[in-house]
């Protein structure tokens, strides 16, 4: 799932096919170390027994969480499976003792920010100054 992730944004990023070699690079570059409890949590969603969505969350601070890799297979968007996926992934955050979540996206994922949106997430100014990052939101959890 990290693998179609990374395929799919960095493809739409450079406006080509990603290589193998780039997202094999791109994979080494941002692992999923912290993505694990106490500090995070990695879901994959399915639909029919078939790996077709994926996140993760992690601790900013005690009370915030970040989603990240957050991904819908193609072949699931329109069925609520990226609905269900936050929910999941709001589900870990707020085992993991959060009161909000927050994540950045970036312009050309109009998808991924009108899902957002649908979901009661929030623009709110920037939090963080990733390479990618030109959108941000926040969603209360309580």
């Amino acid at each position: 799932m990290r693998r179609a992730y990374y395929a799919e944004v960095a493809g739409r990023y450079w406006k080509r096919p990603a290589t193998e070699a780039e997202v094999d690079e791109g994979l080494r570059d941002d692992p999923a170390d912290g993505l694990v409890p106490p500090t995070g949590q990695f879901v994959v969603g399915r639909l029919d027994g078939a790996s077709l969505s994926c996140g993760g969350v992690r601790m900013l601070d005690p009370a915030t969480a970040e989603l990240t890799r957050v991904y819908v297979d193609p072949r699931a968007r329109g069925t609520g499976g990226g609905a269900a996926l936050l929910a999941a992934l709001e589900d870990a955050a707020r085992a993991l003792g959060a009161e909000r979540v927050r994540l950045d996206t970036r312009s050309d994922l109009v998808e991924a920010r009108a899902l957002y949106a649908r979901n009661g997430y929030a623009e709110i100014p920037a939090y963080n100054s990733g390479p990618y990052a030109e959108h941000w939101f926040e969603k209360p959890l309580a």
